[in-house]
């Protein structure tokens, strides 16, 4: 028997520290037109210092089980999607966990699960995929699934190309197999990749280089990204992997009541929903107020949706996204 999984409590978090496209021209030479036009990227926020990604993180776990109306110590599993963990061990999942309290406060010992994954832009989606499995195995479960991104902390400040894109925030959703106080039934996910495809988007800092002490850092250790090529397949892959996920549940196009793709450029949103043949008030963007938060997007996009009255609970919604590695996929919730 297949078991549900319901997204029960929704929540986000984004840096006070708002960085203009106006602040961005005294660091690099560009203007908020050339910004504007070819991405439609108005503002991002930045972590202020001191400020990580775990903070960030636990700040949104903790607005979506406030949303769910859970306790910490409810919790079994803690996933983190993130291309910028805090550290490359411990995970942040354990890092979050500990500042919410767990497993101290939960009575079961180590019991929670933590899990840190990186599927890039595409982790929200991938995550999905894994609460579900999760819950399937152990219908009693509760999964807290947290996209948490400081993409600032990674960022090339002289390549212009880059560095106007990106900003940090966090997003996160409590997961259940109990229909009670479900907002949404994740209702089908898919998830895919083409690891030929791996040099488009790249972030450094991992081990394929050895560091000692005082050694300057090149360009390998920033975001790098082929942008002409990233934008062929991004459309394409979110497009096809779109109308994949309505025909294999017996929907079309006509049946989504709002389609939020992942916040990377709007150039990419506006090409993905003309090819699917969306009408232009059924899809939902707000890439001009945070720029491309990673993972994040998808959850803080949701968020604000629900904000705005847009996304309600039980509508039939259609999420998408891609990433480096590269990764896509797409989500229905009904």
């Amino acid at each position: 028997m297949k078991i549900p999984c319901y997204i029960c409590g929704l929540g986000s978090y984004v840096p006070s520290h708002s960085v203009t496209n106006g602040d961005m021209e005294k660091l690099v030479q560009t203007s908020d037109e050339w910004i504007v036009s070819r991405t439609g990227i108005r503002e991002r926020h930045f972590l202020a210092e001191g400020e990580q990604v775990s903070d960030a993180g636990a700040a949104a776990a903790r607005a979506a089980l406030e949303d769910a109306r859970l306790s910490p110590d409810a919790v079994t599993h803690v996933f983190v999607a993130t291309c910028t963990p805090e550290y490359l061990s411990p995970s942040t999942a354990c890092v979050i966990a500990g500042k919410l309290g767990l497993p101290s406060s939960s009575g079961r010992g180590a019991a929670v699960m933590c899990l840190d994954f990186n599927a890039a832009c595409t982790g929200f989606v991938y995550g999905l995929e894994l609460a579900r499995s999760v819950l399937q195995g152990s219908p009693e479960a509760v999964v807290l699934l947290i996209a948490a991104e400081a993409l600032s902390r990674r960022m090339n400040f002289a390549d212009r190309s880059t560095c106007v894109l990106f900003g940090d925030a966090a997003g996160a959703v409590a997961l259940r197999s109990c229909p009670e106080g479900g907002l949404w039934e994740v209702r089908d996910v898919t998830c895919a990749s083409d690891g030929s495809l791996c040099e488009l988007i790249k972030i450094g800092g991992g081990t394929a280089r050895s560091v000692a002490e005082g050694d300057v850092l090149g360009p390998d250790f920033f975001i790098s990204m082929q942008g002409q090529a990233v934008f062929r397949h991004a459309v394409r892959s979110m497009t096809e992997e779109s109308q994949h996920i309505l025909e294999r549940n017996g929907l079309g196009v006509d049946d989504v009541e709002l389609f939020i793709p992942h916040q990377a450029n709007l150039r990419i949103i506006q090409a993905v929903g003309e090819r699917l043949g969306l009408e232009p008030a059924k899809v939902f963007v707000n890439l001009a107020n945070y720029g491309n938060t990673s993972a994040a997007t998808l959850p803080l996009a949701m968020c604000d949706a629900r904000k705005e009255g847009v996304l309600r609970p039980g509508m039939k919604v259609l999420l998408t996204s891609f990433g480096g590695g590269m990764t896509w996929g797409s989500v229905l919730l009904t």
